[in-house]
Parts: structure tokens; C-alpha cells; sequence
């Protein structure tokens, strides 16, 4: 290339300079952000709150784990450990034929279920939870109440979680089915398939990645989930207690090293989703 032509070259090149640092900067302010809300967490923790300055790991690790050992909160652990499991795999059975529908069937309507789908994503939580309480005072709440108590009992918590996770899972579920290409099912119908026997056949073992990737989410956005479960369930220690409504209570009493405690230990389980779905995602983790 001769010395004209290099020019134009080095000159775009340095005209990019300001554009990719205007990038950086704006990003950066973002990551920045998150990045030091979590080490003001962990740097609280590691303060001696007598204002005397850093008094050790040893003592920050300590004031880290002996409020997880209060029986209310070891409590708030299981409770949510167990009930976003049981969203998970509920948000996964219902998620699986819903997204598939969507994905591979054209029909009356079609638009009208998208949006219903969408309505737990973008409505207010508190909305939600109130929605779910409404709906338990009408004949046919009463009915299922006077065989299995939910209002402002276990079965709320499980029940308000599913409500909003469910929507994160069909949604990971079409993009994965949308990504799958149609034509193997297509193939194993001619060799003598049903529609239902290529899908358990051909799609669904495609799909597998797809479904840890929606289990993973609806877990993690059910362990996050505190509106629906206040207003539905309530937060009721030793009761309905699960971890994001533990910060809430520790905070009304004042013990911030609790809430601090228990907000970094749900930081470590959202760390560990986001490696499962690096690991298992994919392309359904790209889509959403």
C-alpha cells in the first residue's frame, strides 16, 4: 500500500479513538457502578462498626456468618432454597409446550397470549402480589382455600414466585425452539414420526440446553422476587420467611450487618446462576 493510500487509514483510525472511548466511558460508568455496590457490601462487613477502622478479615467473615446462623434467617435459606426449586421445575413443565406453541404453531389470537405472556414481566410486583390476593377472595379462590390454605402460607410464596419466573421461562424456551431448525422434525415425519413423537424424538433433546437455561432463570428471578411474595404471602418469620423479605425485616429492626449479610449471600447464588448459564446457555442465554 503506498503512503497516500496509508493516510486515509491512520486518519480513521484516529478519528475512531473518540467514539470507542465514549463507549468505554459509558459502559464503564455502568460496570463501575455495580461493581462497587458489591464492595461496599463486602467493605461494610469488614469495618469495625465502633468506627476504629479495618479490624481484620477474620472478624468481617465473622460478622458475615453469624447472623446466617440465626434460626430465622437458616430458615429464610431452606424456604427459599425449596421453593424456587419447586418454581423451577413448574416454570419449566408449563414453559416447554407454551414456548414450542408459540414457536411452531401460527394461530387466532396468537398475539393476544404473547402479550398476556409478557403482562408478570412488565407489570409492578406489588401489582402482582395484590392480583394473587384479589383473586383468592373471589368464589373460586375460596373453593381451592377451604382444601389447601395459600394466602399467607407456604403455597403463596411458591405460587406468587411462579407467577413471574413462569414468563422468564417461556420466553427463554421460544428463543430456543425458534432456533431450532424445523426441518429435522420435518425429516423424522416422513420416516414415519407423529408431530408428538419427533418432538420428543428430535426437538426436545436439542432443546436441553434450553431448558437448564430456563430452569436457571426462573430461579434466580423466583429468588429475587419480594412484592408478589409481600403483599400474597406476607413475611411472616419461622412462616412465609424467605431471603429477599429477610433483608426487609432485618432492616425494620435495624440490624443492617444482617440484611448486608444476606444480601452478599444472595449476590454469591446470582453469581453462580450467571456461571450455570454461561455454561449451559448458549444461544438461549444470547436470545434473552
Amino acid at each position: 500500500m503506498s503512503a497516500p493510500e496509508q493516510q486515509p487509514a491512520a486518519r480513521r483510525s484516529r478519528s475512531d479513538v473518540p467514539f470507542v472511548a465514549g463507549l468505554v466511558v459509558i459502559g464503564g460508568l455502568y460496570v463501575g457502578l455495580i461493581v462497587a455496590m458489591v464492595a461496599a457490601d463486602a467493605a461494610y462487613l469488614l469495618t469495625d462498626p465502633t468506627g476504629k477502622g479495618n479490624d481484620g478479615i477474620v472478624a468481617g467473615f465473622n460478622r458475615l456468618v453469624l447472623p446466617l446462623a440465626k434460626p430465622e434467617i437458616r430458615y429464610a435459606v431452606k424456604l427459599s432454597l425449596v421453593s424456587c426449586a419447586i418454581t423451577a421445575i413448574l416454570s419449566v413443565w408449563v414453559a416447554v409446550p407454551l414456548g414450542y406453541l408459540m414457536s411452531r404453531y401460527e394461530f387466532r389470537g396468537k398475539g393476544f397470549v404473547d402479550a398476556v405472556i409478557d403482562v408478570p414481566i412488565v407489570l409492578p410486583p406489588l401489582v402482582v402480589g395484590l392480583s394473587l390476593l384479589i383473586l383468592f377472595q373471589t368464589p373460586p379462590g375460596r373453593a381451592v382455600e377451604r382444601v389447601i390454605p395459600v394466602t399467607y402460607a407456604i403455597p403463596a410464596v411458591i405460587l406468587a414466585q411462579f407467577s413471574v419466573a413462569c414468563a422468564f421461562a417461556v420466553r427463554t424456551m421460544r428463543v430456543t425452539f425458534d432456533q431450532i431448525s424445523p426441518r429435522r422434525e420435518q425429516v423424522a415425519r416422513t420416516l414415519g414420526c407423529t408431530r408428538g413423537q419427533a418432538f420428543w424424538r428430535v426437538v426436545l433433546p436439542e432443546a436441553r440446553n434450553g431448558m437448564v437455561t430456563a430452569a436457571t432463570v426462573a430461579w434466580a428471578r423466583a429468588l429475587g422476587e419480594f412484592g408478589p411474595i409481600l403483599v400474597f404471602a406476607g413475611a411472616t418469620r419461622m412462616r412465609t420467611e424467605v431471603l429477599s423479605t429477610t433483608i426487609f425485616l432485618e432492616l425494620s429492626v435495624g440490624n443492617l450487618e444482617a440484611a448486608v449479610a444476606v444480601s452478599l449471600l444472595m449476590v454469591l447464588a446470582a453469581v453462580l446462576v450467571l456461571v450455570v448459564l454461561r455454561w449451559a446457555g448458549g444461544g438461549s442465554a444470547r436470545g434473552w
